[in-house]
């Protein structure tokens, strides 16, 4: 089974849950808290991908809620900007695994990706 390196935030009910089907499914799961790595612009577009920005971002995010922030009137380099600033705007959680780095936690990608 695969590695995970899980970029969660602590204490999120939904993130605890994710990991555990990570770890029922035989993976090692290495959490890390997303609102304390020393995120980048480039370092964060590696688990963007193709998705639009406005699936970048984290919809339960208090700013986002209160509609401060429309994720769908942002461009790339505004939405990072944003992010780096406030990682909680990020949509959670990161993964990393075998080479490869997704957004959100999508259990038939990851089945058809690790396992």
């Amino acid at each position: 089974m695969a590695t995970v390196i899980f970029y969660e935030k602590p204490g999120c009910g939904n993130n605890t849950r994710q990991k555990a089907l990570l770890a029922a499914a035989g993976h090692e799961v290495v959490a890390r808290n997303l609102l304390t790595e020393p995120w980048t612009a480039e370092r964060l577009l590696e688990f963007f991908g193709q998705c639009p920005v406005a699936e970048w971002f984290n919809r339960a995010a208090p700013r986002v809620k209160s509609g401060e922030i429309v994720p769908e009137t942002m461009d790339g380099h505004a939405a990072l900007s944003l992010m780096l600033d406030d990682p909680l705007l990020i949509r959670r959680p990161l993964i990393e695994a075998s080479g490869r780095k997704e957004i959100g936690f999508d259990q038939e990608l990851i089945a058809a990706w690790i396992g």
